[in-house]
């Protein structure tokens, strides 16, 4: 019984998790460049439980043995194994703002593991110095001239270097060049062949690379197509309405776990106050 109440609370705990995530995305439903987290929900390992019986030999003694039999196997609960960000492209939506720039995906290869295609990001550096990436391209221009992305952290070129502007007109081409006049400078962008096991989140809409490595660069990169759009930002790739039912589901499955351990604590509260009399 109180193998039970072990089961039913990893269940409670399981939806719970994976309730807070699924919260989590929607009130980021509306953030620019966000991705939406998967859940992996896993189970414990089973355990086989066998009963001991007695089996009597023909014997002028009688002899009684021991005899193990098998029940059968009995769960031990679930898990939420890990959280991953899903890194399907978000809407592209105009916004006309010269500073504002998005990627869009158009020829990415498929990963032969995942199944699942890369994705590509912009270059940024953090405030420690860090090189790190993102999908949110709502720039702008900082009281130096210095591109930057909303929390202040500096784009980059391809060369990994900052990127200063005059002022906020100038054009960028659909290869990711940024043109002022005579000066061109290429915007830095990475590409992942496999973000999920190779990015992890950083705040503030920023992922960085497992063991603080880099990204190759997505220009030099065999058979990755993308393009830069001006004046577009990329909203995020959640689903509000399948969120919605995933909450709901998530809801109900910690409700019926929570009526599993409310069973199990009358039959053992029956056991100890009724049973324990006789």
């Amino acid at each position: 019984m109180l193998r039970g109440f072990y089961t039913a609370a990893s269940g409670m705990l399981t939806q719970q998790r994976r309730t807070e995530l699924l919260t989590n995305n929607m009130s980021n439903a509306n953030t620019t460049g966000y991705k939406a987290d998967q859940t992996s929900i896993r189970s414990f390992p089973e355990m086989l439980i066998s009963k001991m019986d007695g089996k009597t030999v023909p014997a002028e003694n009688k002899l009684n043995l021991p005899e193990l039999s098998q029940v059968g196997g009995l769960s031990t609960g679930v898990y939420v194994q890990e959280a991953n960000p899903l890194f399907t492209q978000g809407t592209l939506e105009e916004t006309e703002l010269n500073t504002d720039i998005a990627l869009a995906d158009e020829n990415l290869p498929i990963n032969e593991e995942t199944g699942l295609k890369g994705s590509v990001f912009f270059t940024v550096q953090d405030g420690d110095g860090g090189i790190r990436y993102t999908r949110n391209g709502s720039f702008t221009l900082d009281g130096q001239g210095y591109l930057t992305t909303p929390a202040g952290h500096y784009v980059l070129n391809e060369n990994n270097n900052r990127i200063h502007l005059n002022s906020d007109q100038f054009t960028v081409t659909e290869n990711g060049v940024i043109l002022e006049g005579n000066v061109q400078t290429r915007l830095g962008i990475g590409y992942s062949d496999d973000p999920s096991s190779q990015l992890m989140k950083n705040g503030e809409g920023l992922y960085k690379a497992v063991n603080d490595g880099d990204l190759p660069s997505a220009y030099k990169s065999e058979g990755v197509g993308f393009s830069t759009k001006q004046g577009f930002l990329e909203g995020s790739n959640v689903d509000q309405s399948r969120t919605m039912t995933e909450m709901m589901s998530a809801y109900r499955s910690f409700e019926a776990s929570q009526k599993v351990l409310q069973a199990y604590d009358k039959s053992l509260d029956k056991a100890v106050n009724e049973v324990g009399r006789l």
